[in-house]
């Protein structure tokens, strides 16, 4: 794992104007995301998470504070730069996994390899996630976890510097989330991509380099992983 910051947040807030309701969903984040490592971010529905996640992946602002990505300040970038920000610089993963059913598995990950800039193949994509035996099944044709994984193909095929996965594995069961996140692991090990898993799942975070925890919108716990575990060898 790089020494390097990727992402650094300071100070980060997240208001929600509901009418006469105001909802503090991040209150204050203070976080560092390093160059190639695995982070996990653990935390209950409501703690904010996902809010978090889709800051630092350009697809939500911030209300106060600052989010830097490298050298680019995000809560100052302009809407054209946020979305050139997301097209060429980060990969999402998302529960549902967003395939369009009219189009092979190969045809899904091209979509996107198409507007990258010096992007992998479809077939090495999903060779990487261990699907090069269905590149021509629609998605009605594969499992719930080779959907997931196909979802994971078509985000990394563009060679993210980042890779945001907003709880990968929360629509599957224990087995077939394994697989999915033996993926994540892979992709991340052997692509050196910076890689946030967000989860309300503690077993997953043993496969971390760090794990965050927030609560009520705030950090309220940070680990190291000493010795980072395999997905296969978790007890769910």
């Amino acid at each position: 794992m790089g020494q390097g910051w990727v992402f650094r947040t300071r100070d980060l807030t997240k208001v929600y104007d509901l009418g006469e309701v105001k909802v503090e969903a991040l209150r204050g984040v203070d976080l560092d995301l390093y160059e190639g490592e695995l982070l996990v971010m653990l935390g209950a529905s409501g703690s904010g998470k996902s809010t978090l996640l889709n800051i630092l992946g350009g697809l939500d602002t911030a209300t106060g504070g600052q989010v830097f990505y490298r050298d680019m300040d995000l809560t100052r970038a302009s809407e054209r730069e946020l979305t050139h920000y997301r097209r060429y610089h980060v990969g999402f993963v998302f529960q549902f996994y967003n395939l369009i059913p009219s189009l092979t598995a190969r045809e899904n990950v091209a979509a996107v390899t198409e507007i990258a800039e010096q992007p992998m193949t479809p077939e090495e994509a999903l060779a990487l996630v261990g699907l090069e035996a269905r590149l021509d099944h629609f998605p009605a044709q594969l499992s719930g976890g080779e959907q997931q994984r196909v979802a994971i193909a078509r985000a990394i095929a563009k060679r993210p510097q980042v890779l945001l996965c907003d709880e990968p594995t929360g629509a599957l069961d224990s087995q077939t989330g394994v697989l999915v996140l033996s993926a994540l692991e892979r992709v991340n090990r052997e692509t050196g991509t910076t890689t946030a898993i967000i989860t309300h799942n503690a077993v997953i975070a043993e496969m971390a380099d760090r794990v965050i925890t927030l609560s009520d919108g705030r950090v309220s716990g940070e680990r190291r992983v000493e010795s980072r575990r395999s997905p296969e060898s978790l007890s769910w």
